[in-house]
């Protein structure tokens, strides 16, 4: 396999280009995993430690310093449809990853890169481009590491490159997804009373979440706004038929003063649902009543800018902080003692996209204030 040549001290805009125009869904990172390990190994005998797992890259700098910042960015995007390579319409860029999150990736990499051995750096750094961020939380390279080798996410504070239009967005909400399922037994709706309807038995549960008042919580100065609402529902055999299942997903958006556990106990207590009621694996669909299912549950991150590095990386970007709507990998940081922020260019509603784009200022801006930020003291 011919591997591509990455200059990571180029602009970070000609950086961005590179990467987007090797392609990288998830499961087929490996091109550009190569490409990055080979770029980053000159810096090796500038005392960089170089690591691989996987398609998931690492390097720090170990020189001592009073503390260490980590920059993380996922190396994967999703299927490409027909937007690689890249291309520009003026100060736009266009293409598969140019938002998510390849510009904050190239950011990133260009960073290190300059700074590693650099005499004004101010903060030793950890570099990780990791794999598998867009599938299951199986394939998650940051969260191998995270189970397999956990020192490579701690620190004083991480970035991780998600778009968030070159301001910092802090923390992030953590979510809950229950399947809440009523049971009752069918029968023809002309003769009712022979049977129990499902889905009147699951009324009452979507009528506590109709009612519900989700709070507001303000943290380090970011409201968080929680949610929870249905997002799936189900039931319904003929239309002349009484529904013996009833079923609905219900997601729990809480804010990062909660955690998990306090977040299901809050849930479970809105819904009316006690933990009897949470089905076995190995239960029948018979019983009578509701049961309920745990299908998802991803903690929140408190933003931490109360941190003395946070604090400086908001000077750094004149302020501009807003709390992150949405679940990202700075989960993972806290939850290893490791405050973190998301801070990257592009607008979040076009990744994804196949008129995925990024424009090309906010790449600037972004790498003028993480170089400002990693050499003030």
């Amino acid at each position: 396999m011919t591997i591509s040549h990455l200059d990571l001290t180029q602009d970070p805009t000609e950086l961005t280009k590179a990467l987007v125009d090797i392609p990288s869904p998830s499961h087929h990172e490996e091109a550009i995993a190569d490409a990055i390990e080979q770029a980053l190994k000159p810096l090796e005998a500038a005392g960089v430690e170089l690591a691989r797992f996987g398609n998931t890259v690492c390097a720090r700098t170990n020189r001592g310093l009073a503390s260490r910042i980590v920059l993380a960015g996922h190396v994967d995007t999703v299927p490409i449809a027909d937007n690689v390579p890249h291309h520009m319409e003026g100060n736009i860029m266009f293409g598969c990853g140019t938002v998510d999150m390849k510009s904050g990736l190239a950011v990133y990499l260009h960073t290190f890169a300059q700074l590693a051995a650099a005499e004004n750096l101010q903060h030793d750094l950890t570099l990780i481009a990791y794999e598998g961020e867009e599938v299951s939380t199986e394939f998650n390279g940051l969260g191998h590491l995270q189970r397999d080798n956990p020192q490579w996410l701690q620190g004083d504070l991480a970035l991780l490159g998600e778009p968030s239009g070159a301001m910092i967005e802090a923390g992030c909400q953590g979510t809950i997804r229950l399947r809440v399922t009523a049971h009752g037994t069918r029968a023809h709706s002309a003769r009712a009373w022979l049977g129990s309807n499902a889905a009147h038995t699951l009324a009452p549960v979507m009528t506590k979440i109709a009612e519900y008042s989700p709070r507001n919580v303000t943290i380090d100065g970011c409201t968080y706004r929680e949610g929870l609402n249905i997002v799936h529902l189900e039931a319904g055999v003929a239309t002349n038929t009484l529904p013996d299942v009833a079923w609905m997903f219900v997601n729990f958006r809480f804010a990062p003063d909660r955690s998990s556990d306090e977040a299901m106990a809050h849930m479970l207590e809105v819904l009316g649902l006690s933990t009897d009621q949470q089905l076995p694996a190995d239960a029948t669909l018979d019983e009578a009543g509701i049961s309920y299912e745990v299908d998802d549950v991803a903690s929140a991150a408190l933003p931490g800018l109360g941190q003395p590095a946070a604090a400086a990386l908001i000077d750094a970007v004149g302020g501009n902080v807003r709390a992150k709507y949405g679940w990202t990998d700075v989960a993972r940081f806290s939850e290893m003692g490791t405050p973190a922020v998301n801070f990257g260019p592009g607008d979040p509603g076009f990744a994804h996209k196949r008129d995925e784009q990024c424009p090309v200022d906010q790449i600037t801006s972004v790498a003028e204030a993480l170089q400002t930020y990693l050499t003030s003291k």
